[in-house]
């Protein structure tokens, strides 16, 4: 086991035809820190009720915060195929976890580096190929492990790195920026977490983070779904009947000490990790089991482990953005430096009684982002606009100075950071979620604008688990009922809201070229 990775230089030919070469005191350095299923709800800059997260807050505080950030498609993989690409899903190749990234088309960080900017990334790739377009890299294989992981390296290498991920991949940026970079050329370097996805493993900076804290319930946690369309109620994530009770909860008991799971569980952790767990959880397990607790206060309990096991994972990758930015204030390079912090989508923490995303409800369709733009962006500023990942690339691109290509299909930010209010600016956007079979979420697609949801469920699986066509929909008022609890689609007083979202729906498919299903 290596305690610190010896990372390869990874030289790739570009052949993204002629760019001007890139100086480093002409163009911004560009810091990208992404997370994994980080919900704007888990950020005080949004005015979170639950945890504090200062780092991130002082990118906001210092820069602009986006109220209205969407993603095209709720789920890890897509959405960071749209970010490299700047298009939709069904463009780009990656449709839903699983398919494999076509690493030979036009990325964001392929035109960077041919236009003179040195390109890494650490952390979460995600997308079942090797990284392209990066001077350097070290990546998770699929998912990764919290604790000890594996990283994939340059020319087919592989190590074992002892630690807690979230710290490894902030160490290993700040290495590549301290020890690695070309002083000469602008940078753009990617930061991204695995955290706080699913299994939720809290590092050792936070075993004991939020203990004697009682946290707040969602209004919805015990959503019944109804007066929605059916396929809502179908699913399979909810906090009350589809969590696992060692997994999830972190609730091993005694009887389960030598089973298959347990052992897969704890086969990373060294013995003086195991210790330090054991102590942050055993007490509140052992408390669980006498209690014995029935219907909704065996929920309640449920909720508490996860929100607070999720949230300790946010603390570490906060901890890290603090490290990241105080590396760039103290080696001069904070004010030529533009940095952003978002996550691949958001999640449920509670709301309608869920723990995952996918679904085009708020809380995972909307993801944090917040940017700081020293001498461009004013601090302390936001923006209302509808914003997504779609338009990151064009961003980049656009802020480094360098020409995107024609086929992308996002709007870049620079105007909205540079404190603009174009009035071409989108008003409304389309959703396509097309996974089938994890958590049994149907597949569907849908137009959002400011108030409005129109959303057409029109897949799933049956109980023989084998795809088969439907045809429902929902109709949601984000501003009469905010929290989306009912439907309108059979309401007459909004057939016209109806059948106006249907064309515009029509419309955004052909703009996009969606083909018919």
């Amino acid at each position: 086991m290596l305690s610190r990775c010896v990372i390869c230089l990874l030289v790739l030919s570009s052949a993204i035809g002629s760019c001007r070469v890139a100086e480093a005191d002409e163009h911004p350095n560009i810091l990208f820190v992404f997370s994994d299923d980080h919900a704007f709800q888990a950020v005080s800059a949004y005015g979170s009720v639950i945890n504090s997260t200062p780092h991130i807050d002082r990118i906001a505080n210092e820069g602009m915060r986006f109220d209205r950030c969407v993603v095209t498609n709720s789920i890890c993989g897509p959405s960071r195929a749209v970010i490299l690409t700047g298009k939709y899903s069904h463009l780009n190749g990656f449709r839903q976890n699983g398919d494999n990234f076509d690493g030979a088309q036009t990325t964001f960080p392929k035109l960077l580096r041919a236009a003179g900017y040195q390109t890494a990334i650490y952390g979460k790739w995600h997308l079942r190929s090797t990284p392209t377009g990066f001077d350097d890299w070290m990546v998770l294989p699929g998912q990764g492990a919290y604790y000890n992981p594996d990283f994939l390296l340059p020319g087919d290498g592989k190590t074992k790195i002892e630690g807690y991920t979230t710290d490894i991949i902030t160490d290993s940026a700040l290495t590549w920026l301290q020890e690695k970079r070309d002083a000469d050329k602008p940078f753009m370097l990617m930061v991204q977490h695995k955290a706080p996805h699913r299994e939720w493993l809290p590092g050792p900076d936070h075993l004991d983070t939020f203990k004697d804290r009682e946290m707040p319930e969602p209004e919805t946690l015990f959503d019944d779904y109804a007066n929605r369309a059916p396929v809502l109620a179908e699913q399979t994530m909810t906090i009350d009947r589809h969590m696992r009770d060692g997994w999830d909860l972190k609730l091993w008991r005694e009887s389960d000490i030598g089973t298959k799971p347990y052992e897969r569980f704890f086969n990373r952790f060294t013995d003086e990790q195991r210790q330090r767990w054991d102590e942050a959880y055993r007490q509140e397990n052992e408390a669980f089991i006498a209690a014995n607790l029935k219907g909704k206060d065996l929920v309640r309990w449920k909720y508490q482990r996860y929100i607070k096991d999720y949230l300790r994972c946010i603390q570490s990758v906060d901890d890290g953005i603090g490290r990241l930015l105080d590396y760039l204030d103290e080696n001069g390079l904070a004010d030529n430096t533009i940095v952003i912090y978002s996550s691949d989508q958001g999640f449920y923490l509670g709301e309608h009684g869920w723990y995952d995303k996918r679904w085009i409800l708020e809380e995972s369709l909307r993801t944090p982002l917040v940017v700081r733009w020293p001498g461009v962006t004013d601090a302390g500023s936001s923006s209302d606009r509808i914003v997504s990942n779609l338009d990151f690339a064009q961003t980049f691109l656009e802020a480094a100075g360098v020409d995107a290509p024609d086929d992308v299909q996002g709007q870049s930010l620079v105007p909205l950071l540079r404190g603009e209010q174009p009035v071409d600016w989108r008003d409304e956007f389309y959703y396509h979620y097309y996974e089938l079979g994890t958590h049994n979420v149907a597949a569907h697609y849908g137009i959002v604008t400011d108030q409005y949801k129109l959303v057409h469920y029109y897949r799933r699986l049956n109980e023989e688990r084998q795809p088969v066509d439907i045809d429902q929909w929902d109709l949601l008022d984000r501003e009469k009922d905010p929290l989306e609890m009912t439907s309108y689609i059979d309401d007459p007083a909004y057939s016209n809201v109806r059948e106006e979202l249907q064309q515009r729906l029509k419309a955004l498919r052909g703009r996009f070229g969606v083909v018919e299903e």
